[in-house]
């Protein structure tokens, strides 16, 4: 599954600190703690008719990440929001978008990985593209042999952009012929894919890994929500690479992709034993909350 070019996407307009330049014209210094040392947070946010979905719990997460990668002069969240607005009118964007928020630490003063040398204040980049889910309807996944960062090397709570540990899964998935690499965590329980949370669905039960490794997604937490709102039981637990292959139903969470089922993992078919399509109705309580959840654009 590779994403595909979008012609709308030719003449983007692109937010650096309070100015929006052209897509080719959109440059960071080669002195931002980004291109130093990938020391800057992130978030994907999508937009539906109109409003931007779960705005709220993305500038939330990303205000902790940057506070616990200390940085210093974080724009406030009402600030974030407004710089959005002014991104996606000037696009003319309401619908079918996804957005790339960044706060990289800053400009420094000179080479470094001393953060004392970031003296400038965050620099805030807001990517907005035109851009439907991105997933196919099924997707297959190859076991890696990366593992999934634990806490004790890098929290997964902070929302990094320092992913080469999720690059390395998704070049071994490239290679292997799958659309993703499902990462297992340091003890061999599986953790999340390469960019997606994993859930499973087991004799009408739905399972997905403890958010010790994997990142604790918001797509991935409204799934659970949504499953509890239901009455769809819902367990979050190890789970062993058996325990997917064995699975009724897999699927995978993300806001680039929504939820999207999972046809293989490591060339077991995924077979399912229910006579009701889980997953369905799960999507379908999704894409509810999609058509009337979210904060209004002001334009």
């Amino acid at each position: 599954m590779l994403q595909q070019y979008d012609p709308r996407n030719e003449h983007l307009l692109i937010y650096i600190d309070g100015e929006l330049y052209p897509r080719e014209e959109a440059k960071i210094s080669v002195f931002d703690s980004a291109v130093q040392g990938g020391d800057a947070v992130w978030e994907g946010i999508r937009v539906y008719d109109g409003r931007i979905f779960s705005l709220d719990e993305h500038l939330e997460r990303l205000q902790n990440s940057a506070h616990a990668m200390a940085f210093r002069q974080v724009p406030s969240s009402e600030e974030i929001k407004a710089a959005l607005f002014k991104t996606l009118e000037a696009n003319g964007m309401r619908d079918e978008t996804h957005i790339r928020l960044t706060l990289t630490r800053g400009k420094k003063i000179t080479s470094g990985m001393d953060p004392r040398l970031n003296q400038f204040g965050p620099t805030l980049i807001i990517v907005a593209e035109w851009k439907p889910p991105v997933y196919p309807p099924e997707i297959t996944l190859v076991t890696s042999s990366v593992r999934r960062n634990s806490a004790m090397s890098l929290d997964s709570k902070i929302h990094h952009n320092n992913l080469i540990n999720n690059i390395l899964a998704k070049i071994e998935a490239n290679h292997a012929g799958a659309d993703a690499g499902l990462m297992l965590d340091k003890d061999g329980f599986v953790s999340e894919a390469n960019g997606v949370n994993v859930f499973c669905i087991r004799k009408g039960i739905v399972y997905t890994p403890h958010a010790d490794s994997c990142l604790p997604g918001i797509t991935r937490q409204h799934v659970i929500n949504l499953c509890r709102e239901q009455g769809i039981p819902i367990v979050e637990k190890n789970l062993s690479l058996t325990e997917f292959y064995t699975a009724d139903q897999v699927f995978t969470t993300g806001t680039m992709g929504e939820l999207t089922k999972v046809a293989e993992i490591d060339g077991r078919t995924i077979r399912s034993r229910m006579e009701e399509d889980l997953l369905e109705q799960i999507k379908g309580y999704f894409r509810a909350m999609t058509r009337s959840g979210g904060e209004p654009l002001p334009f």
